[in-house]
């Protein structure tokens, strides 16, 4: 069976807030799109942290699962649940074949979670991630550098940029403020 791909994922954090954006697009293979909206951004932890992913999707369901739960085995603290679901990652073997990346916010941390174990946390406020996270980055940090948008003016319109340029993202936008 061909891999499911396709998503773009774009965080902003400004002034004192985080928007969270995805698209809806679900691609199979090169040239199939088997989904126009899927939904790839949530609220977990009592509405107190949004996630975004990209990869595979039922890898990212269970990273997403697991990450939940160490959330409330860290009673909500963001860096030390994110630290521990990687060095998870890291070290066993099934997690490290998982393909997904995600991004987590919640009021005063936004992280990105790779595959490889890493947790990063951007410099300037932006994060993104999946296939056309490079053109919604770029868009995002133009945006933010040159107008005085909110950060989820600044992530919608990045991801709609993105969705112009890469064929693995679609307008179809959901975003999540935190």
């Amino acid at each position: 069976m061909e891999q499911m791909k396709g998503t773009t994922i774009i965080a902003v954090r400004k002034d004192g807030k985080c928007a969270v954006a995805g698209d809806g697009q679900v691609t199979m293979g090169q040239a199939t799109i088997m989904k126009n909206s899927a939904k790839k951004v949530h609220r977990i932890y009592n509405n107190e942290v949004v996630i975004g992913f990209a990869g595979s999707v039922a890898d990212a369901f269970s990273l997403r699962e697991r990450f939940e739960t160490k959330l409330e085995e860290y009673s909500g603290s963001l860096k030390r649940a994110a630290v521990s679901l990687a060095q998870d990652w890291r070290s066993d073997k099934v997690m490290r074949q998982l393909e997904a990346l995600l991004i987590v916010a919640n009021k005063d941390d936004l992280l990105i979670l790779s595959g490889t174990g890493e947790v990063i946390e951007p410099d300037n406020g932006i994060a993104a991630i999946g296939s056309g996270g490079n053109y919604a980055y770029a868009a995002a940090k133009a945006l933010s550098e040159n107008t005085e948008l909110p950060a989820d003016e600044i992530a919608k319109k990045a991801l709609l940029i993105a969705s112009q340029i890469c064929v693995y993202t679609n307008d179809n936008i959901v975003c999540e403020i935190v």
